[in-house]
């Protein structure tokens, strides 16, 4: 088990490094620094003016170089203006240039600086992140519990009313996207032409104090998405499980139907849907970058849309570093929850 970890986890490095050099050579690209350029000055600028801009501040050197710097590899550029002021990346103000650090990248803590919010780019994101996971853990709570449940009740008796009923219960949910089905929970309930202002439309109040009523709509329409798939999963596993042999044999020394489920096939069904359940934390940024969005709740997909949006640099490769290591990081939880769950699976 410890050489598959190790070797899984070299594999998330090289993949990690990867990924965020595509991303960092996409963001990179001229007409972006083009752009970033003249929201920093003007729009109005030539093309001479934006060089002369982009090249004192390290965008226009080599992008394996620049890639490098910023992972704190190799020492930061430094440059020295006309009127004799020191601009780099291990720059800071107020700091002496004999005291100004050589290496200062990611390695380092150092994660950029935010030109939309005018801070630094890992207390912002490290802040977001945490609402959004603090959106996550409400989500998970409701989502996780609830499609087990219906998936085991609807597996326990495949082709049954109640087998019939919640399935096509979880393939309305899974087929209804958040952007819809949140437009619809706040015509339906945080609206007067509605059934009444049950809940509030916004969940902006919810960052410093959650209640049920400012921060119920965000979470089920998260949630319900996720439950229906995962219900799906976990109904297809417990059907399946259910017409196993050891099952039948049960049956037949006497066994209490109830026991034959908590006992015998529930863990055996439960295989697949935690491989699907970890899965969702991937998912689940992608899903509230459309839903904190709807209800303007300023966590790490809100964040994500503003530095798209803004062409913020640092911001949006901090972002996009934080996506891949939660991505890397469920998948190796996953597959470590696998090998547990079935001891069958032996690790060569």
């Amino acid at each position: 088990m410890a050489n598959f970890i190790l070797r899984r986890m070299g594999v998330m490095l090289l993949t990690a490094i990867c990924l965020t050099y595509i991303v960092f050579f996409l963001t990179n690209l001229y007409p972006n620094l083009e752009k970033l350029a003249k929201t920093q000055g003007n729009f109005r600028m030539t093309e001479a003016e934006v060089t002369s801009w982009l090249e004192p501040r390290g965008y226009l050197q080599p992008m394996p170089v620049k890639y490098l710097e910023w992972v704190g590899v190799l020492p930061g550029y430094v440059t020295e203006l006309d009127d004799g002021r020191l601009i780099g990346r291990c720059v800071r103000p107020g700091v002496e240039p004999a005291d100004t650090p050589e290496y200062c990248g990611i390695l380092q803590g150092n994660w950029g600086f935010s030109t939309v919010f005018k801070d630094n780019v890992g207390g912002i994101t490290f802040e977001r992140l945490g609402l959004t996971g603090f959106l996550m853990m409400w989500v998970m709570i409701v989502m996780v519990p609830g499609s087990l449940l219906v998936g085991v009740l609807a597996g326990m008796r495949e082709g049954s009313r109640t087998d019939r009923t919640l399935s096509t219960t979880s393939i309305a949910f899974t087929a209804t996207p958040e952007y819809v089905s949140g437009v619809i929970f706040i015509a339906l309930f945080a609206s007067s032409a509605g059934f009444g202002r049950i809940f509030k439309g916004s969940a902006t109040s919810a960052m410093e104090n959650a209640t049920f009523e400012n921060f119920f709509l965000p979470v089920i329409t998260i949630a319900l998405y996720g439950l229906g798939y995962i219900a799906r999963m976990t109904r297809a596993s417990m059907a399946e499980v259910m017409t196993a042999q050891y099952i039948r044999t049960a049956r037949l020394k006497g066994v209490s139907f109830g026991n034959i489920v908590l006992k015998h096939a529930l863990r055996n069904a439960l295989i697949a849907p935690f491989t699907v359940i970890m899965l969702q934390f991937p998912w689940l940024l992608n899903g509230v970058v459309i839903v904190e969005t709807l209800f303007n709740y300023k966590g790490f997909g809100w964040l994500l849309v503003q530095a798209a949006g803004n062409n913020d640099i640092d911001l949006l490769l901090a972002c996009s570093v934080v996506a891949v290591i939660v991505v890397l990081v469920t998948q190796l939880i996953s597959d470590i929850g696998y090998v547990v769950l079935n001891p069958r699976i032996r690790v060569a």
